[in-house]
């Protein structure tokens, strides 16, 4: 995969640089470019915005400077004037978790391509308020791409005219991480780009990892616990220690329902439940409304 990602503050993309984001560009399975998008720029100040149309607080980002920017990116023909980020620490580099175990690490099946798109054109992500919320989901179809490009606005944002016209070459997506702004998009594209890269097959070394993670299912997932089995006077749920796999799958699967219920009951709606899921959340709900009564 290769990822794209346009700042005034390219400073501010050193985090793809680390940990699993470093250790998948040393194996290349990602490569990261981060461009300065000042570098279109024109004029003494090099200025990128100007002051809104209808008028209104902050500034615009220009079109004139992020309309090149984009074109030229997607047809590579500037990829030459890109900081190519490499690994911030060398990894030690031995036998992962699925090849010990003889796994091979599987995609995930979905793409996010729309009626009428190219399905061969880069992905455009553009993080926005505005954006439709990002989901594992999302990250789950867009960690099949080949090329995805970010744009990170500033100030009121980009022109909308940019966002529509590069849909003539990329497949654009307007994504939010949340229901708050932020001061610009390079965090949004982080945080992004670290959920997308980590289900790149091979990036985690056990696949299982992404697989029971918190939505996979539709669920929260369910506390986890290590050494020492008591600590502070809290002892670990004995069912852990049992070696019974079937009974730690079911505790598992009862412990992600009721967090989701206590915390996240929006996400039961689109849940496929069985019949011992919905007897578990009725004994929940029975025990919170006896516990509401007293």
């Amino acid at each position: 995969m290769r990822l794209d990602v346009v700042s005034i503050f390219p400073e501010y993309l050193q985090p793809l640089r680390h940990a699993l984001l470093g250790r998948a560009i040393e194996r290349g399975l990602i490569s990261v470019g981060v461009y300065d998008l000042r570098d279109w720029a024109t004029g003494v100040h090099k200025s990128v915005d100007d002051s809104p149309y209808g008028g209104g607080p902050g500034m615009v980002m220009k079109p004139e400077v992020w309309g090149p920017a984009l074109d030229e990116i997607a047809a590579g023909k500037r990829a030459g004037g890109a900081e190519q980020l490499d690994s911030a620490v060398q990894h030690i580099h031995g036998a992962t978790h699925d090849e010990l175990s003889g796994t091979v690490p599987q995609r995930y099946d979905d793409r996010d391509v729309l009626a009428g798109e190219d399905p061969n054109a880069p992905l455009l992500l553009v993080p926005s308020p505005a954006g439709a919320v990002f989901s594992q989901n999302k990250a789950q179809a867009w960690s099949n791409e080949d090329h995805i490009v970010f744009a990170c606005g500033r100030y009121e944002g980009i022109d909308q005219r940019v966002i529509d016209d590069a849909a003539h070459r990329y497949r654009v997506r307007e994504v939010s991480i949340g229901d708050y702004v932020l001061i610009g998009g390079e965090v949004a594209a982080l945080v992004i780009a670290e959920a997308i890269v980590r289900l790149i097959p091979g990036v985690l070394g056990n696949q299982r990892s992404h697989q029971e993670d918190s939505f996979s299912d539709g669920l929260l997932e369910a506390p986890s616990y290590t050494k020492p089995r008591v600590w502070r006077g809290l002892e670990i749920p004995e069912v852990l220690t049992s070696g019974h796999h079937g009974k730690v799958a079911q505790w598992r699967r009862q412990q992600a329902l009721l967090r989701t219920q206590s915390r996240r009951p929006d996400l039961l709606e689109n849940v496929e439940l069985s019949t011992a899921d919905r007897k578990i959340l009725a004994a929940i709900r029975e025990e919170a409304a006896g516990i509401g009564e007293n």
